[in-house]
């Protein structure tokens, strides 16, 4: 059994020329799921625009989880510029809702911005008051990209994880998972470096000195960063498993899911225990989110 703690969806998902499509519908990323052993999903909408082909409201992802309610559970994602793109906006207001209307959570944040920002500050401020975890993911660099921006070392987040420490942070994308081992160069954050774990990066340090600091594993960026290394990579399993969290990160109907498998392998050769299993694959899900 497993509970995704990253995926996206739309309910009515546009096929580009070719075929291509971008998303799943709810009922396609339901039969991936019964291939995969996939109980239930968190649902994070689209939501800013750096990242946006299709725009997607909370609405929407209300109106899915409601439609599937034993399967799916709903996030907010507020961006920080929303009400009046000032760093003393009520964003409380809009949170208060959406945690009434059964959000458990914020994300995934993706405004380019930096980690520092004033507005992206006082989203963090309102979210920790309320007791909603955020997902955010990292931007290598400001334009051009989505996501948070921080540099190397990761230095605003760890100032972040310092200012708000009763507020849950779900680690994601290239950026926060290459700091897992140390850079050789700054440019391999921008990617999947596959060079082994000679020397621990600030990642692990962050996760020893900072409790509310948590690991989301989707996509390949949390695939590639304990598989990188694999006698580091279940080491690293073993001495967070009370806060990683197992996760897809599927968009498209045919999205690659690599962790299934290897977290399955890694309990049948022994390299981990079915409880760290457990924790890494529901536990610590269903103990976040309150399920």
């Amino acid at each position: 059994m497993f509970i995704d703690i990253h995926v996206h969806v739309r309910k009515n998902p546009i096929v580009f020329e070719g075929g291509k499509q971008r998303y799943a519908s709810p009922e396609q990323l339901l039969k991936r799921y019964e291939e995969l052993g996939i109980e239930k999903a968190v649902i994070l909408p689209g939501g800013a625009p750096e990242c946006q082909t299709q725009k997607q409201s909370e609405e929407e992802v209300l109106e899915i989880c409601r439609q599937y309610p034993d399967r799916f559970i709903p996030f907010c994602n507020v961006d920080p510029r929303s009400i009046s793109n000032s760093p003393d906006a009520p964003l409380d207001d809009l949170l208060c809702y959406y945690k009434q209307q059964g959000c458990r959570g914020i994300g995934e944040i993706t405004a380019n911005l930096s980690f520092s920002h004033p507005m992206v500050q006082n989203l963090f401020k309102h979210a920790e008051k309320l007791g909603l975890p955020v997902t955010f993911h990292i931007g290598p660099q400001v334009g051009g990209c989505y996501g948070l921006y921080d540099e190397p070392g990761l230095p605003q987040l760890e100032r972040t994880l310092q200012k708000y420490p009763g507020l849950y942070f779900l680690g994601h994308s290239q950026p926060f998972w290459a700091e897992i081992s140390q850079l050789e160069t700054p440019a391999d954050r921008y990617g999947y470096p596959r060079y082994p774990v000679k020397k621990e990066g600030v990642v692990p340090k962050l996760f020893r000195r900072y409790k509310n600091l948590l690991g989301d594993l989707s996509a390949y960026s949390g695939f590639n960063a304990i598989s990188r290394d694999p006698v580091y990579g279940i080491d690293f399993l073993n001495e967070f498993q009370d806060r990683l969290f197992f996760g897809t990160d599927i968009c498209a109907p045919d999205t690659p899911v690599w962790l299934v498998d290897y977290l399955k392998n890694l309990v049948e050769e022994g390299k981990i225990s079915q409880t760290v299993f457990n924790k890494i694959a529901f536990e610590n899900a269903k103990k976040l989110l309150n399920i």
